[in-house]
């Protein structure tokens, strides 16, 4: 890991062979190929729908142009065709929707039903027999605009788009061959087909142009998305200046999170919003490189890449913040909140011990999940509001941070003294943790309001309910009053440091949790995936700066 002070304006260059994939071609991203994938389902319930209402309008049309015909609403081979091929649309867009498949099989299907379309919309042109003479003129088929359009939607090698575009055109002129075979249609020599759709041909030359622009849009992305060592992959968060992919490391194969604010965002910002960003983004990476607890989100590398985009690469984690986990299974027993709680502590006391405030502890920046062979074990995430208390030029340096009207932290767990604008030291996090574990203990903020003043205002004066009378399940007296005790509106009146809010959660008398109970309770509710990248995404993957 690099000196925090030092940045590495040119990341170290990758041998190609690691820059390279699929037959030496950058490959797209993962996240664009599954989005791709997704719009070929979206094209089958298109072409269904299509095939239903065309067949309909056929009719309606067909009653108005002969309405002495009494035959006009029989169901005839057309219809027939028509239907089948609503019936394969619709059954593909159910095949996109349901089970995990590998993007590029979904790909390589749209292309079978880009020929399969094709088919039969050449049947169903020229299957009808014609009961008076019918010239053949050159004109534009529905099969190649279908060709076009797959071409603009879904990522495909030029290559495989000129073989299927072809295949697909073809497919009207052989329809026609068969009318001929069948005696309904006399267009004379065979070579007419080709007279008739060549502008088919033509647009498959067109298509075969589009799907190269479109998939070196593609591996642009996929060496835009090159950083350093790290390979970017899935985007996982986005926020107002910044973005977190999944990435990998190109030598150790190490899954990470990257957190990134691109060069296009700074400048889109207002001068002031853009330093507050640049400077919690380094903010947050020196304090997570000068930390060693291991309930502190770890750091494995920063910098800024040759286009000015800045970067910081985290360790990827398996398992989901607190507000998720008590928003979807409800609030905790005393003895696992406890249990987070002190974990939480641990990586406070060593941040407050060098003279650091984190500011901004609230559920959503506190992960808990798997790490090794253990369960339930806590990170602490996002320093990007950290503020130095031991040193007198605190306030001149991090002052741009409350700027532009931004609030420093949340205010559902902010500390009287924070909304003040009154010194604070590690007890303004002591209030935050005694939030936080009336959240786990309840289900519900200590104090809800309407708005974010009104908010703030009822924690500079309301006093709370102790989480026994609001929580479902036993709180122990002791527990109670930890809690209100780090809800204390005067500094004064908190625990004194994180070390001692920890071993007062120790003494509380609750049925113990451990690693036992913690892994039956993730194997019952969360089951461990193959890979960290697989798992939910984490805080630390969906709170960019």
């Amino acid at each position: 890991m690099p000196a925090p002070h030092r940045i590495n304006p040119r990341p170290p260059s990758t041998p190609a062979a690691l820059r390279t994939t699929r037959g030496g071609r950058r490959a797209i991203p993962d996240d664009l190929l599954r989005e791709a994938s997704r719009r070929v389902g979206v094209m089958g319930l298109l072409g269904a729908v299509l095939w239903v209402v065309a067949s309909m309008l056929g009719h309606v049309v067909y009653h108005l142009l002969h309405p002495a015909d009494p035959g006009w609403y029989a169901y005839q081979t057309p219809d027939v065709v028509a239907t089948v091929a609503a019936l394969v649309s619709f059954a593909g867009f159910l095949y996109t929707r349901y089970g995990k498949r590998e993007p590029e099989f979904m790909l390589d299907m749209g292309l079978g039903f880009v020929i399969f379309t094709g088919l039969a919309l050449g049947v169903v042109a020229h299957w009808r027999p014609l009961t008076e003479h019918r010239s053949v003129s050159p004109e534009m088929g529905w099969s190649g605009a279908l060709v076009l359009m797959f071409a603009a939607i879904v990522p495909t090698t030029p290559r495989k788009m000129f073989v299927t575009g072809l295949i697909a055109v073809s497919m009207p002129p052989l329809a026609m061959l068969i009318a001929k075979l069948r005696g309904s249609w006399d267009f004379g020599p065979a070579y007419s087909v080709l007279l008739m759709h060549y502008p088919d041909y033509l647009l498959v030359g067109v298509a075969v142009v589009i799907s190269h622009v479109v998939t070196k849009l593609g591996q642009q992305v996929t060496r835009a998305r090159e950083l350093g060592s790290y390979e970017l992959g899935e985007l996982l968060g986005r926020g107002g200046m910044g973005e977190v992919y999944t990435a990998h490391h190109r030598m150790l194969a190490r899954p990470a999170a990257i957190k990134l604010i691109r060069p296009e965002t700074l400048r889109a910002a207002d001068g002031e919003s853009a330093q507050i960003a640049v400077k919690r983004f380094y903010r947050e990476a020196e304090v997570a490189a000068s930390l060693r607890s291991p309930h502190t989100v770890e750091l494995y590398d920063f910098g800024v890449t040759e286009d000015e985009t800045l970067y910081f690469v985290m360790e990827l984690l398996d398992g989901m913040d607190l507000e998720s986990l008590v928003r979807r299974f409800g609030p905790l027993p005393a003895s696992r909140a406890v249990h987070v709680l002190r974990q939480v502590c641990e990586s406070l006391e060593e941040a407050h011990a060098r003279g650091l405030v984190h500011r901004d502890i609230k559920p959503a920046n506190i992960h808990v999940g798997r790490l090794g062979l253990r369960h339930d074990f806590v990170k602490v995430l996002d320093f990007g509001l950290v503020k130095p208390v031991s040193r007198e030029r605190a306030n001149a340096d991090y002052s741009l941070a409350t700027g532009a009207g931004l609030t420093p932290g949340t205010p559902a767990y902010m500390a009287p003294e924070v909304s003040l604008g009154d010194p604070v030291d590690g007890r303004a996090d002591l209030y935050a943790v005694g939030c936080v574990a009336h959240f786990l203990l309840t289900g519900r903020l200590v104090f809800e309001a309407e708005n974010a003043v009104r908010l703030v205002v009822m924690h500079l004066q309301d006093e709370p309910d102790p989480p026994s009378r609001l929580a479902p399940f036993p709180v122990p007296p002791a527990l109670d009053e930890l809690v209100l005790s780090c809800l204390a509106k005067a500094p004064d009146g908190r625990p004194r440091s994180a070390a001692e809010v920890s071993q007062a959660l120790s003494a509380v008398d609750v049925e113990p949790w451990g690693e036992a109970e913690a892994a039956a309770w993730w194997r019952a509710n969360h089951p461990a995936s193959a890979l960290a990248v697989s798992a939910t995404p984490s805080p630390v993957s969906a709170a960019p700066v």
